[in-house]
């Protein structure tokens, strides 16, 4: 099998203790949960393409302020996910904007609500992003240089 790596992107906006999810169809089958994310278009930076992908997937405009981690993961069906994870603030919600193919809903969930989901969560990157960003880790935007 020919490796298959995949680079995305994820944003982890928190408001009063609950984070900003997306409930949405896996290979439009399953329903599952996971951060606004995506992958990049060309000639994008990775900060701009989870803008992007947030308000895409969720009518929520944000601004992102740091990375909270990059992740590996490979699926069991052999796709490999290289994930950037930022955090920022919700700036604004356009209720009447539809959102992106595949995505059923927005929604705001607690850490223990998410935790709950368990295989329901699109990938172990979900709440390990989760984790990851209320340990405090965080690291600035300029960790990326763009040639």
């Amino acid at each position: 099998m020919d490796w298959d790596a995949r680079l995305t992107v994820a944003t982890l906006i928190e408001r009063e203790g609950r984070f900003l999810l997306v409930e949405e169809y896996a290979d439009g089958e399953e329903l599952v949960y996971n951060q606004p994310a995506g992958h990049l278009d060309a000639h994008e930076t990775l900060a701009a393409a989870a803008i992007r992908e947030t308000l895409e997937e969720t009518a929520w405009e944000v601004q992102v302020d740091a990375i909270v981690g990059l992740y590996y993961w490979t699926h069991p069906q052999g796709h490999t996910y290289i994930r950037t994870c930022f955090t920022g603030q919700a700036l604004r919600h356009h209720p009447d904007q539809p959102l992106d193919h595949g995505i059923e809903r927005a929604l705001w969930l607690t850490r223990e609500e998410i935790a709950a989901l368990g295989p329901k969560l699109r990938s172990p990157m979900v709440l390990r992003c989760v984790d990851d960003y209320l340990t405090g880790q965080r690291y600035p935007l300029d960790l990326f240089s763009y040639l």
